[in-house]
């Protein structure tokens, strides 16, 4: 099989996620992780009394079944046919891209306000953010689609690409439960605190590196875009760091930094106020088109990754062909 082949399934995975986007009316195996991951939660509750080791069982069930079950599957149908394998492989690989879908629900949010229904704005954005949302007015609410765009840019974009690079399907599997894990119990919250750690901190390791060079070459791509690169360089290089995880401000940076604008502060999650620091300058008003733009930014961000990521799988998969055949 050639080298150039390898790489197939994950351009083909990303172009049918831009045409598709999530089908929602059909099984989906991120879901099923999610499904897995809340009845494991359940049984280690029961069965634990450290919820820290109990943690760690789960995340360990969750991966496990994670990557066995997509490897078994690809290894039985690139034996049985190599077109057949390919196809297989792409699919899976579009089950773990979700650029549409971030375009989509966060456009929920441009068209409401575009009727200008803030109550509908209100109900879509509250769909796609883990703050509370009742409070916050048209300001915040664009705020908060923004925010999530530049976020799960990498975290639901790039950063499966840049694992799916290295490892196929398979290692997408492993970086989407981990990221599953953590978006689901991962909080440091009385209930989530002790269980949830080791899959926060498994997720915070993971994307380390992605959330990194997704922020540099989105940058690149605000330069591209006639976007204001100076600043997003600027804003990136300052307040990289101005958030809890290690992670998320480095893409929400340079974001509000292309947009001149001002992201994150004090929230609400669950009640309960967190207080956080700004993100970017106030240079000007945030207005609903920032919500297009963020997306712009993110579709150009995910395109120049899928490039580089399938020259690194070609160069890969073509590195472990010479060392076999030798």
């Amino acid at each position: 099989m050639s080298c150039v082949l390898y790489a197939l399934p994950l351009v083909i995975g990303f172009l049918i996620d831009l045409i598709l986007g999530d089908p929602y009316r059909l099984p989906h195996p991120v879901r099923l992780i999610g499904t897995v991951i809340s009845r494991l939660e359940g049984f280690v509750r029961r069965r634990f009394t450290n919820l820290r080791r109990g943690g760690i069982f789960l995340a360990a069930v969750v991966l496990l079944l994670s990557v066995v079950i997509p490897a078994a599957l690809l290894i039985l149908c690139y034996k049985l046919n190599i077109v057949l394998g390919i196809i297989i492989e792409s699919v899976l690989c579009y089950y773990l891209i979700a650029a549409k879908c971030l375009r989509s629900e966060s456009m929920k949010v441009y068209r409401a306000f575009c009727e200008n229904d803030t109550e509908k704005a209100r109900r879509a954005v509250s769909m796609i953010v883990g703050r509370d949302t009742v409070s916050l007015g048209r300001e915040g609410i664009i705020r908060a689609a923004v925010e999530t765009v530049a976020e799960n840019t990498s975290d639901g974009v790039t950063a499966p690409i840049m694992y799916m690079s290295l490892g196929g399907a398979v290692m997408g599997f492993f970086y989407k439960a981990a990221n599953t894990m953590d978006s689901m119990i991962g909080y440091k919250n009385a209930k989530y605190a002790d269980i949830g750690r080791f899959a926060a901190k498994l997720d915070d390791v993971l994307n380390y590196i992605p959330s990194r060079l997704t922020a540099l070459v989105m940058i690149l791509s605000a330069y591209i875009l006639g976007m204001n690169g100076k600043n997003a360089y600027r804003i990136w290089r300052r307040d990289r760091r101005n958030h809890e995880s290690p992670n998320s401000a480095q893409t929400e940076s340079v974001c509000a930094g292309a947009l001149e604008i001002r992201l994150a502060g004090d929230a609400y999650y669950f009640g309960e106020l967190h207080h956080k620091p700004y993100i970017g300058d106030d240079i000007r008003p945030v207005e609903n088109e920032d919500i297009r733009w963020a997306n712009r930014l993110m579709y150009l961000t995910s395109v120049i990754i899928l490039i580089i990521s399938s020259a690194l799988r070609v160069f890969i998969t073509g590195g472990i062909q010479c060392i076999f055949q030798r």
